[in-house]
């Protein structure tokens, strides 16, 4: 996997995980990366820091993707997931309908700028729920 920073033609910046650099460029040519934002596909690669190889063996990829792992395992057992309900349930707790908990899930490009827009706080997290996945 290769993380990049991109921009959309509204200068948000956020970055998004691809297979390979050939994987990127094929989804940004047939438009099928947008901005969590404002769901332009205008897409190019922002500016970002180049990453630095660890002298000897450390920093191999296998230790990496462990330590993502176990941060997503942590994050999981510390809140509900709610699955496509997730924009309708961040929007109750803001609204103060609901009580307030962690949760995560999944929204649509439309519903996490409609919460953007509305000030309510949700971030796209870098892999998809153990749950639904075969990780």
């Amino acid at each position: 996997m290769i993380v990049f920073d991109l921009a959309c033609a509204n200068a948000h910046v956020f970055e998004a995980w691809f297979a390979s650099s050939a994987a990127y460029e094929d989804q940004v040519q047939r438009r099928l990366v947008a901005c969590p934002l404002c769901g332009d596909t205008g897409i190019a690669k922002a500016v970002m820091a180049p990453a630095l190889a660890a002298k000897g063996n450390k920093g191999s990829g296998a230790g990496d993707r462990a330590a993502l792992l176990a941060l997503q395992r942590q994050m999981e057992a510390q809140s509900d997931y709610v699955g496509d309900d997730f924009a309708r349930r961040a929007r109750a707790m803001h609204d103060g309908d609901t009580p307030v908990r962690s949760i995560h899930g999944e929204a649509t490009l439309a519903d996490a700028a409609a919460l953007h827009a509305d000030g309510i706080a949700v971030l796209p997290l870098p892999f998809r729920p153990l749950a639904t996945s075969d990780a």
